[in-house]
């Protein structure tokens, strides 16, 4: 394991997840997981996120929408809240499950407007 490249993806993963996601899922794995875990932040967190050529609003924005065509909802709820986080706003947040909705179906945009709607009210506390 790259020691620097893990850190900056610990650093940047917390960022976007919240630390104490990030902190109880690397705690909670599994033996079975754990290199897993340590691989995703390494790579996926450190070398992908942690390279400045998009920045974390786009690349919010392409998770969302590739997340949701794949219709791994759980992911898509962790990356959506990242990608308000990430200053998405909810404005473009609508126009692309809209997007999501032409390209990727309906029932799946139908889906991912019952998160946010769930999300919104979490932080909009109602």
């Amino acid at each position: 394991m790259d020691k620097e490249r893990f850190e900056k993806g610990l650093a940047v993963r917390s960022d976007v997840l919240g630390a104490e996601y990030v902190k109880n899922t690397l705690a909670n794995a599994s033996d079975f997981a754990r290199d897993f875990q340590e691989l995703l932040t390494e790579y996926c967190w450190g070398a992908v996120w942690g390279d400045d050529t998009l920045d974390r609003k786009t690349r919010s924005m392409l998770n969302v929408t590739m997340i949701a065509a794949l219709n791994r909802m759980h992911e898509w709820e962790l990356h959506f809240r990242g990608a308000l986080v990430n200053g998405v706003s909810r404005d473009e947040l609508k126009a692309i499950l809209n997007q999501i909705a032409i390209y990727c179906g309906v029932p799946v945009a139908v889906e991912c407007h019952r998160i946010a709607k769930r999300v919104f009210e979490e932080l909009d506390g109602k």
